[in-house]
């Protein structure tokens, strides 16, 4: 695959994602959701920030629910702020915002110096550094900016959509660990 830049593998990525059928992307989010349990469950995290899925993104609500149930595990998710976002603790009602992305009310909003212990982030793709190529917006990238200290990253995906170019940054995030079918 002769890709020239980011945005043209983003586009290739993204059209690849939206094929994902409906059978084969419940199993897939089944699969991806046991080994992001296996990875929470090894590495015992206290503070957990997750997202809220898109359609062409990894559910991970199943995994929100039952962190919510533990007493000894935070759980947040992206509120958007600026070019970026902050994490709020995961509380419901949810509100659909822009990009279609839904959040919590802002006033579960902690201050931005929380220090998370893991953090699952949906992916468009990587590259040949598994660095994470996003919708374009730049938000996890610009957030991780912001961090004190690097937590275990999990980037997640339905269905591994990488390219054989570097296509990234230096400032594009690394994973500890990408979990896809």
């Amino acid at each position: 695959m002769s890709l020239i830049d980011k945005a043209d593998f983003r586009k290739l990525a993204l059209k690849k994602l939206k094929f994902c059928s409906g059978i084969a992307k419940i199993k897939k989010n089944k699969n991806i959701c046991l080994k992001i349990k296996e990875i929470i469950n090894l590495h015992k995290p206290q503070k957990v920030l997750l997202y809220l899925p898109l359609n062409l993104e990894v559910d991970v609500m199943p995994i929100i629910r039952e962190l919510r149930k533990r007493r000894n595990i935070e759980v947040y998710v992206p509120f958007m702020k600026g070019k970026s976002f902050v994490p709020v603790k995961f509380r419901l009602p949810l509100k659909v915002k822009k990009f279609g992305i839904k959040e919590p009310n802002f006033s579960s909003f902690k201050k931005n110096d929380i220090k998370l212990d893991m953090i699952i982030v949906p992916i468009v793709g990587i590259d040949e550094t598994c660095r994470r190529i996003g919708f374009g917006a730049g938000m996890y990238d610009r957030f991780y900016e912001t961090l004190k200290s690097k937590p275990i990253t999990i980037f997640t995906q339905l269905e591994l959509c990488k390219s054989k170019k570097i296509v990234t940054q230096k400032h594009d995030i690394q994973a500890d660990y990408i979990i896809t079918m």
